[in-house]
C-alpha cells in the first residue's frame, strides 16, 4: 500500500484503504471481488482507489438506485462487469401482531445484530407499514430466514425474495428548527439530541460522532447543508438548510432527524 494516500484519510479508515487497495491491486491482476456491503464513505474510498488505477473496472450495487449501502464488484478493465451477479436478495419480515407497525429502524436493526450477523452483510433497511424489506448477502440469507423470528418482542414471520421483488421505503425525517450561535459540530449535535455541550464532547472526541461516515473528532468543524451526521448510540440527521443569519448574529438552520 502506497503510504502517502494516507494523508486523505481519517486514521480509522486506513485498515479499510488497505483492503480495498489489496482488492484493487488483485482485480488489476485478473481477479474478481465481490465485497461485503460498503456504507457511502467505503465506496468513495474504494472509488478513489479503482480511479488511481486503470486496468481496474468497478461496480457498485445495493438493490435500487437510491440505496446507500452497497455491494461492490471489482475485475479487470477488460471484464463487462454489468452482468457479474451481485449476489442480493430481500428478506421481507411480517407478523400479524398489532404492535408490529410501531417497529423502528432500529428495531430491525437490533434484532439483526442480536443473532450475530455482521453488519457488513446488511445492506438497507426498508420499513414501511406492511412490513421490512431487508437487502442482505445471499450467503446470509438463509441463517436470516431461519433464525429472525423476533422483532423487540414481537414475532415475526421471513421469507426469501429475489432483489426485484424489493419494496423500497422512504426516508423519514423529522424535521427540527434551531436557532444556533454557529454551525460548530458539537453545538448543533448538543441541540439535535437535546445533551449538554459537555456530554457530546466526549463522543465526538472518542471518534463515535461521523460526518458524512467519516469519523470526526473536530468539535469546532462547521457544518454544510447536505452534511449527514451520526453520534454512535442517538441517532443521525441531516443539515437541510441553512437559512440565513438573525438580527442577534445566530444562525436559522434546519435539520431532519432520521426517524
Amino acid at each position: 500500500m502506497a503510504k502517502e494516500i494516507y494523508g486523505h484519510f481519517h486514521p480509522d479508515e486506513h485498515a479499510f484503504v488497505d483492503r480495498a487497495q489489496e482488492w484493487v491491486e488483485n482485480a488489476a491482476h485478473h481477479k474478481v471481488k465481490r465485497t461485503d456491503f460498503l456504507d457511502p464513505r467505503q465506496a468513495f474510498i474504494l472509488r478513489t482507489l479503482v480511479n488511481r488505477n486503470p486496468d481496474v473496472n468497478c461496480r457498485l450495487d445495493g438493490g435500487y438506485p437510491d440505496a446507500e449501502r452497497q455491494r461492490a464488484i471489482l475485475g479487470p478493465d477488460y471484464l463487462n462487469l454489468s452482468g457479474e451477479d451481485m449476489g442480493l436478495r430481500v428478506l421481507s419480515v411480517e407478523s400479524g401482531d398489532s404492535k408490529f407497525q410501531a417497529l423502528s429502524h432500529g428495531d430491525y436493526m437490533g434484532a439483526i445484530l442480536a443473532l450475530g450477523m455482521k453488519r457488513d452483510k446488511v445492506g438497507d433497511i426498508n420499513v414501511s407499514e406492511q412490513g421490512c424489506h431487508f437487502v442482505v448477502a445471499e450467503e446470509a440469507a438463509d441463517y436470516l430466514h431461519l433464525n429472525l423470528s423476533q422483532v423487540h418482542r414481537v414475532h415475526v414471520t421471513t421469507e426469501i425474495l429475489p432483489i426485484d421483488k424489493l419494496r423500497p421505503s422512504a426516508v423519514k425525517l423529522e424535521e427540527m428548527s434551531l436557532s444556533v450561535a454557529s454551525l460548530r459540530l458539537d453545538g448543533i449535535v448538543s441541540d439535535v439530541f437535546r445533551l449538554s455541550r459537555a456530554k457530546v464532547l466526549i463522543p465526538i472526541g472518542a471518534g463515535k460522532c461521523k460526518v458524512n461516515w467519516k469519523p470526526e473528532e473536530n468539535p469546532s468543524v462547521p457544518l454544510q447543508e447536505g452534511d449527514v451526521v451520526s453520534l454512535q448510540g442517538f441517532g443521525r440527521f441531516r443539515v437541510l438548510e441553512i437559512e440565513g443569519v438573525t438580527k442577534k448574529g445566530r444562525t436559522r438552520m434546519k435539520v431532519g432527524k432520521y426517524v
